[in-house]
């Protein structure tokens, strides 16, 4: 990973997006230049209809050590605060990503770092990876969707277990609890995860963004109205085919 002074860089390789959290002196600890540049970057992938999958990854010795606590009061003003943080919904729109989303896990993985992770749809973690949500017993909860997403990935009692003891598990115990896909020796990490997003970048943009919608869309839903979803998203996504079928377009996920 290149040095550089810009708290978030992008590459592309392909269909595939590197998004690299850049502040590794700080254990890339969440700040608002980190939240202004991701949110630009992540609006940019969006648009980009040739990216079929992203990695998120964390240059140095650790993944994310969460929020940046020198920043912590610093805004001009709670009004003024609240009104960058809905202007630039940086976890809103990592969420509605219409593309996998892969978070390369490895050493200090806390807080706010490990709520980014679990806002993507599979993780991968190195061996050396060591995850934390400490937001309780600072008298805080954990506010990057966290509440939501954990009980989401592991089941409401291992997220009541995490957020409540702010307890320290390992990479094995995330595999174990279902937090993490695959666990890696941390050298080969990088092709891990990339090898990861080749694989569910195959698939055309489109029919990634209607999987997604049919599965986390469908859990806000009960299962009446969740099978309904199931059916108009099979539908619209035949019709696409249809479409590309009949303009003799064969798949992008056919043409490399």
């Amino acid at each position: 990973m290149a040095s550089s002074d810009r708290a978030v860089l992008y590459n592309r390789r392909g269909p595939i997006a590197l998004v690299t959290l850049n502040r590794p002196r700080q254990f890339n600890a969440y700040n608002m230049a980190m939240r202004d540049e991701l949110f630009g970057v992540l609006g940019a992938i969006h648009d980009d209809s040739e990216v079929r999958a992203m990695v998120l990854r964390g240059a140095g010795p650790a993944f994310s050590a969460g929020g940046d606590l020198a920043e912590f009061g610093m805004a001009p003003s709670p009004i003024v605060a609240r009104w960058v943080r809905f202007r630039r919904d940086v976890w809103g729109t990592m969420r509605a990503l219409p593309i996998p989303t892969i978070a390369a896990l490895h050493g200090y993985t806390v807080g706010g770092g490990l709520e980014m992770a679990l806002l993507c749809d599979f993780a991968i973690a190195a061996d050396d990876t060591k995850i934390c949500l400490p937001e309780t017993g600072a008298g805080m909860i954990p506010g990057v969707a966290g509440t939501q997403t954990a009980p989401r990935r592991l089941g409401l009692g291992r997220a009541l277990d995490l957020c409540i003891t702010g307890r320290w598990i390992d990479a094995e115990e995330a595999l174990l609890v279902g937090l993490v896909a695959d666990v890696v020796p941390a050298a080969h990490l990088d092709r891990a995860s990339l090898q990861l997003a080749r694989e569910v970048g195959r698939l055309p943009r489109a029919h990634s963004a209607m999987l997604k919608l049919a599965v986390w869309g469908g859990l806000e839903l009960p299962l009446r109205d969740g099978l309904d979803l199931e059916r108009r998203l099979a539908k619209r996504l035949a019709m696409v085919a249809d479409r590309a079928a009949r303009s003799g377009h064969r798949p992008a996920a056919r043409r490399r």
